[in-house]
């Protein structure tokens, strides 16, 4: 009687408790920007025209700076004839007039800043708590379609309101009160401004908060009324937190705009009597530049104004980023 001794398979994995097993690797194929064209060459399609657009109004417009430093003459050449150094530099900067519409961008700038970052976070939360549907959806479509309506229509109906045969100055005499020249008075354009872009800016902001709002997980609600929270609580420790990156990033946008306060609303709604406190930098430019044909001059003012625009958005992502955590890069 013979025994047979089987023999272990070949491909057995010896056993050694001390090392793992070894898995395989899955191999790595690196995809070429040939073989990603060729596949999704449909949607790179969709980013030549903004990347045209950009690259014709944005970037090319850039080389005409060089006429800030040198002497431009109409006729001439596009970069200009002579070099002449900070001599316009110099010249808005002892130009009494450059720090007035300079003092007057800022106050616009920093009452946009002021009533239109937090009026469609505080809509958004009060939508939120909305259970009505319809409710909700008529309020969100009337706030949001003043976007969608042209400056100019804009413009015209703000000087309908606020004429002296308006809507306004009906109530007020209604009231018992005089009638108020609003447009031909300096001290009431801000207030005229800010409520427009208040009035025409919070329903499209509301639609970004609501979005960013969809996007909280339910159960953290759960968890906050489990702990005895309110609804004041929930929305400070839970709402707030959640759509946090999004207040961070809007803002950062918003505050790089800061200098570029709304030039086409402030043309048309502006005139000679309202100089003091309307006249901001980009009418300022457009006088200086188009009108009395100084586009040199106009050129150092815009670049000095870019400037301070380009560090304002870098500071304050840098802030955020140190700060917050969040940030646009």
């Amino acid at each position: 009687m013979t025994t047979q001794i089987s023999e272990p398979a070949a491909d057995a994995a010896p056993d050694r408790p001390d090392k793992p097993p070894r898995t395989p690797k899955t191999p790595r194929y690196k995809t070429t920007w040939r073989k990603a064209w060729k596949r999704d060459w449909q949607l790179y399609t969709l980013v030549i025209v903004p990347l045209l657009f950009f690259l014709v109004f944005r970037y090319a417009p850039m080389l005409g700076n060089v006429i800030a430093f040198r002497k431009f003459v109409p006729g001439g050449s596009i970069y200009g004839e002579t070099w002449v150094g900070l001599r316009y530099v110099k010249m808005f900067i002892n130009d009494p007039n450059f720090w007035e519409v300079f003092g007057n961008t800022m106050a616009l700038g920093a009452l946009s800043l002021i009533f239109t970052f937090p009026l469609p976070i505080v809509l958004a939360l009060l939508l939120n708590e909305v259970r009505s549907r319809y409710f909700k959806r008529f309020v969100q479509t009337v706030s949001y379609l003043p976007h969608f309506l042209s400056i100019v229509i804009v413009a015209g109906m703000v000087m309908q309101l606020v004429s002296l045969e308006g809507s306004v100055n009906q109530i007020v005499r209604a009231l018992g009160g005089d009638a108020v020249s609003f447009i031909q008075d300096p001290s009431w354009f801000r207030t005229i401004y800010v409520s427009s872009e208040v009035w025409q800016t919070v329903g499209w902001g509301t639609i970004l908060y609501l979005a960013a709002l969809t996007t909280i997980d339910s159960q953290l609600y759960e968890a906050a009324r489990i702990d005895g929270a309110n609804r004041w609580q929930q929305t400070w420790h839970v709402t707030l937190p959640g759509i946090r990156p999004t207040m961070i990033t809007l803002l950062i946008l918003n505050i790089g705009t800061f200098m570029a306060v709304g030039f086409e609303k402030v043309l048309l709604l502006y005139n000679p009597l309202t100089y003091p406190t309307a006249d901001v930098v980009s009418t300022y430019l457009y006088r200086v530049g188009l009108v009395s044909n100084n586009f040199s001059y106009a050129a150092a003012i815009g670049l000095f104004e870019s400037i301070i625009g380009l560090t304002l958005i870098l500071s304050a992502n840098a802030i955020s980023r140190r700060t917050v955590g969040t940030s646009l890069w």
